[in-house]
């Protein structure tokens, strides 16, 4: 192990600010992406999120969708509205309970979503194939982790406005 000194936790401290913005960097390129892909599906950014976390963690309930997306339920309902109108999203009666009503995407026009970050996964892959596989788990459990963090952050600041 490393002896700790001054010079090491000065190193140290510029990693993990480097770390920091990049973060911040990629969170900028993302957004710009989404933009873009929402550009030319004709979706709102909330919309595309929604979307995305039907898509990925659906069938759910409005009520359990604007939870995740950390919507009020009334701003919910027009992103479904919006959703079900331009044919991505479909409301279902819940079979385990027939007043309760689920949402799922459409996989159909799932494609249309897929095809337009085809550019992107494919660099992904690239930039992987490069990692050997402890490396990838590294690099996974530091995202799973960042990503914890922060909804926790999210979590505390959300309380913290009320």
């Amino acid at each position: 192990m490393t002896p700790v000194t001054s010079g090491n936790q000065r190193a140290r401290r510029q990693l993990t600010g480097q770390i920091k913005d990049s973060l911040r960097d990629l969170r900028n390129q993302l957004s710009m992406l989404n933009r873009q892909v929402g550009t030319h599906l004709d979706l709102k950014d909330v919309d595309l999120d929604c979307l995305d976390l039907v898509a990925r963690h659906g069938p759910l309930s409005p009520t359990a969708l604007a939870r995740r997306a950390g919507l009020h339920p009334a701003t919910m309902t027009g992103i479904l509205d919006r959703l079900e109108r331009a044919g991505w999203v479909v409301r279902e009666r819940d079979p385990a309970d027939r007043r309760a009503v689920t949402v799922r995407a459409l996989p159909e026009r799932g494609r249309e979503v897929y095809q337009l970050y085809a550019g992107m996964n494919g660099a992904m892959d690239e930039l992987c194939a490069g990692y050997d596989e402890e490396q990838l788990k590294l690099l996974a459990d530091f995202l799973r982790r960042t990503t914890e963090a922060g909804a926790t952050a999210t979590g505390d600041l959300a309380t913290r406005g009320r």
